[in-house]
């Protein structure tokens, strides 16, 4: 029979309350969601009555649906770039050697410790000289001033741990550059891309500043923008049920990603750190 480790006891005795204080925001969130009028503020957590007028009222006072396809677009977009960008630069600074390639990881490294705001003027007026304020490209070029950094630094650690006789057998029978990246070295780092490639979407899918300051009009915001947007006749009447719905809403399609990606997200952020 085996022993009970008393480690074993802490990590069982700890699950319950940390799994609470995650899940409690959310839930709540749920319940209220399906709250109407004065039952928003009663003491009740579940709702007497279950309404989905709340989830109506989303979508029929403001173009929702717009904005979620705005959001999905520009995660999409940010998703694409950075792995395309990611995966090029992770092979030149991971496979090829050339002076000054450890300056030039940090310089990257560092364009990621600055805050938003610190960049946000000169950012807008770069926007702006481009033409793309108001434009969902707006978001997507500010946003992979954050997402690239991550998404080349994990790259490139797996890329230093490919074998090198894989791609001197490739390149040897006549494979390019490009085909050794795309055709060869990209499969082998399906964990890796499947990590940050999540990750990267969860950052420009609730990125809110650039798209609070980038975007004016309704049907070019994403999701965080219209919640925030969300009011009612004064700011004593907000429409609680409103945004709790709104909130569900964006947030159920992040965990349906993160659970069905879950291995490759611990896979692909810990291999690399483990291997060698």
């Amino acid at each position: 029979m085996k022993r009970i480790e008393f480690t074993d006891v802490l990590y069982w005795l700890a699950v319950p309350p940390v799994l609470g204080f995650a899940l409690f925001p959310f839930v709540y969130a749920i319940a209220s969601s399906f709250k109407q009028g004065n039952a928003l503020f009663s003491s009740d957590f579940w709702p007497k009555t279950w309404s989905l007028a709340n989830y109506a009222g989303v979508f029929a006072e403001q173009p929702f649906g717009q904005n979620l396809l705005n959001s999905v677009l520009v995660a999409g977009g940010v998703v694409a770039l950075s792995l395309t960008v990611s995966l090029l630069a992770a092979y030149a600074l991971g496979r090829v050697s050339f002076r000054g390639r450890g300056v030039l990881m940090m310089t990257i490294l560092g364009v990621s410790m600055f805050p938003q705001v610190a960049i946000l003027s000169g950012l807008f007026e770069l926007i702006s000289a481009l033409g793309l304020y108001d434009s969902l490209w707006a978001l997507v070029l500010s946003d992979l001033i954050f997402t690239l950094p991550f998404t080349v630094w994990v790259l490139v650690t797996f890329m230093r741990e490919l074998p090198k006789e894989l791609e001197e057998a490739a390149l040897m029978d006549g494979a390019g550059v490009l085909t050794v990246i795309f055709r060869i070295f990209l499969p082998l780092l399906w964990p890796a891309v499947a990590a940050t490639s999540l990750l990267a979407f969860i950052a420009a899918w609730n990125e809110f500043l650039f798209a609070l300051t980038f975007t004016l009009s309704g049907e070019q915001r994403t999701v965080p923008v219209a919640i925030a947007l969300i009011s009612g006749a004064s700011s004593y009447e907000l429409p609680w049920g409103n945004i709790m719905a709104a909130s569900v809403i964006v947030t159920l399609p992040l965990i349906a990603l993160v659970l069905i990606f879950q291995r490759h997200i611990v896979s692909g952020l810990t291999a690399g750190a483990v291997k060698g």
